[in-house]
């Protein structure tokens, strides 16, 4: 028993190294064959869909042509320019690699002196080495320091270039609507516009640091060591860096693909998890709790999945990356530094004394495994270079898309195009299409030539419309849900594009919707007022609090104002108001724009009959031009006109008088 274990504990070194080849293959066995058993059963119980287009197949991200293509188109947004300070960033963290590398050698050569003169048991040189070394070292601290804040200040100023630049696209004109609503290729803009930023931009801050730094270090111990032992020595590093990379390299491929899926998987669950917030009103009173965490959990089930498979190619990948970007790196970088030691008649050691041997080894050997550890990280900074190339795809594709949409073209899955031809009729042929009516801009006009009504996707909903209403006439518009009424005024506000026919109406700052449920700011009771104009606007419009408590006495709702800090009280308004209080405070935002039309789209159903009737009242007297949605019959004596939907294809425009019959409740 004895000797067995003798000779066991002779072969250490071979027992670890079948017990790490086996955990290893252990991992990666474990991680194929348990991803069956790991289903919880939610995404079969539950499916659901993001709207996504699903005709295009997303491209896969490689470290390729189209990879520094895509880098290349965003680094003008992240570097504006030459003299930019981004520009100095970049030439500081370069001298400050510099300073490191140089640090990192300094270290070498006195760290060896002062190991010298212990082994020569020279007491009086052992102190002032061991001074000398101990006084660099507060610089190289600071060299070191100021590395980390440049390399923080670029990071922070790439993702502030990248933030706004997105952000002057994607809240330019009704960008923003358009992409949630018309186009279809991006399903989550919010996971894309923060949190996927933010990672592009630590991706490309970090990658310059690990690139920069191992080339350089590379360059300087080459220079060094080509010198002083030849050029055999660097030259089989260098070639096995180009080995080892390429292979690597190839490897890696999946990694780009990975991290764009898991980004749209994390989207996807953060959208689920925001639309019972937005919606748990609702849900509560469906008494939805368990069905809206089967959805939530559904959702979860497939980013645990997906992650768990990128965990497994990562852990799988980082073995081989360990083996062969570090370990057989050293390997290598000891046969190196080995060569000259075993030469016979090298220039630099022949003839010299062991102590002196000793000590050049330790030199140059420490900076050969130095330029080994440099050219290891060369190698693995592959691995985050293929995960640059997700982060850069999903940038640039969210580029391309507000690109498309400030053009005013969009992609949307649409209903067959037979369908299309025939719901229209005659109508249909070359001048039918997204964007091909025409939209002409008149003052104290609204009038509608043949405009047919047609969704985003296609869906006719009313094969032409033809009126006109001029400032002063009231028109109130009546039909069931889903028969054209939003539509209308989506064309009008110039959220939806025209599909055909002629639009004649104000420009955009002249007409003026109040939905149902009206948006509430964050902000002042002024603010909510006179939304979205700042108080800045208010003042240059000529307007000012006087104004704005009259239209507060007109809608009742004075009692606001007598809060503490009055109009500059600041509340979470959505929620301290009632709902008739919203739309009350939303007619008041109406008179303070004054536009020459405005859409009332069941704004005042929370509010009582006699406070809605002097609403009406006093835009008639200021000239505001109504186009209301209501099914209320007290309404009927504040308008001149009604349009009415059948919902089967068909309207009437006409004139209100005494005989006709007052439809609604």
């Amino acid at each position: 028993m004895a000797p067995a274990l003798s000779k066991l504990a002779n072969n250490q070194s071979a027992i670890v190294g079948v017990a790490g080849m086996t955990a290893a293959l252990w991992i990666i066995a474990y991680g194929k064959m348990s991803n069956k058993k790991r289903k919880s059963g939610y995404e079969d119980k539950i499916q659901y869909t993001i709207a996504e287009k699903k005709e295009k197949k997303a491209g896969k991200a490689h470290v390729n042509s189209v990879f520094f293509k895509q880098l290349r188109q965003l680094l003008p947004i992240l570097i504006p320019g030459f003299w930019s300070v981004e520009t100095g960033l970049l030439f500081l963290v370069a001298a400050a690699l510099i300073g490191r590398s140089v640090s990192d050698i300094w270290m070498i050569q006195n760290a060896t002196v002062v190991e010298s003169t212990i082994i020569h048991m020279n007491r009086t040189k052992f102190k002032t080495a061991l001074l000398k070394y101990l006084t660099a070292l507060p610089a190289i601290s600071v060299v070191t320091n100021v590395l980390k804040w440049s390399l923080g200040e670029l990071k922070l100023r790439f993702r502030t270039n990248l933030t706004h630049h997105l952000y002057s696209q994607y809240l330019n004109g009704y960008t923003y609507y358009k992409m949630s609503n018309l186009d279809n290729r991006i399903a989550n803009a919010d996971q894309l516009l923060t949190t996927d930023i933010d990672k592009f931009c630590e991706s490309a801050t970090d990658l310059y640091s690990n690139i920069s730094k191992p080339v350089l270090d590379i360059f300087i111990y080459v220079y060094r060591l080509t010198v002083n032992l030849g050029g055999k020595t660097p030259s089989i590093l260098m070639l096995y860096l180009l080995f080892a990379g390429v292979f690597l390299t190839r490897l890696r491929r999946p990694t780009g693909r990975l991290t764009v899926e898991e980004q749209k998987l994390e989207g996807e669950f953060r959208y689920v998890n925001s639309r019972l917030i937005t919606n748990s009103e609702e849900v509560a009173f469906y008494q939805g709790n368990v069905r809206e965490k089967l959805t939530l959990l559904a959702s979860y089930s497939k980013l645990r999945s997906h992650l768990r498979k990128f965990l497994e190619f990562r852990v799988s990948m980082g073995i081989i990356d360990n083996i062969i970007g570090k370990y057989f790196a050293s390997i290598v970088g000891f046969y190196a530094v080995s060569i000259p030691f075993f030469a016979d008649n090298h220039p630099l050691l022949s003839g010299e004394q062991s102590g002196q041997r000793l000590q050049a080894y330790y030199t140059y050997g420490r900076m050969l495994v130095k330029l080994a550890e440099a050219i290891g990280r060369l190698v693995l900074a592959g691995r985050e270079m293929s995960r640059l190339a997700g982060f850069t795809a999903r940038m640039t594709e969210l580029i391309k898309v507000l690109g498309d949409l400030n053009k005013g073209t969009y992609e949307r899955t649409m209903v067959n195009g037979n369908n299309i031809t025939q719901s229209l009729g005659d109508a249909a042929g070359s001048s039918f299409g997204p964007n091909k009516g025409v939209m002409c801009f008149e003052d104290n006009i609204i009038r509608f030539e043949q405009v047919p009504l047609v969704t985003p996707n296609g869906d006719v909903l009313l094969k032409e419309l033809t009126f006109e209403v001029k400032s002063g006439t009231n028109v109130l518009v009546c039909g069931p849900n889903g028969c054209g009424k939003s539509s209308l005024f989506r064309i009008l506000g110039e959220l939806w594009p025209t599909w055909g026919g002629k639009v004649t109406k104000p420009s955009r700052g002249k007409l003026f919707y109040i939905p149902q449920r009206p948006y509430m700011t964050l902000g002042t009771l002024r603010d909510q007022i006179i939304y979205p104009h700042t108080r800045e606007d208010m003042r240059r419009m000529g307007q000012s609090d006087e104004d704005l408590m009259h239209y507060l006495d007109i809608v009742q709702l004075t009692y606001l104002e007598q809060r503490e800090n009055g109009l500059d009280a600041i509340e979470d308004w959505i929620d301290v108001l009632s709902g008739g209080e919203k739309q009350r405070v939303a007619m008041a935002r109406l008179f303070y724009h004054r536009p020459q039309f405005a859409i009332l789209d069941e704004c005042t159903s929370a509010v009582s009959v006699d406070v809605e009737g002097k609403m009406y009242s006093y835009c008639r007297e200021v000239g505001i031009t109504l186009f209301t949605v209501s099914h209320r019959k007290s309404l009927w004596v504040h308008h001149n006109y009604y349009l009415q939907f059948d919902g089967r294809g068909s309207y009437e425009f006409a004139a209100i008088d005494q005989d006709k019959e007052h439809f609604g409740s």
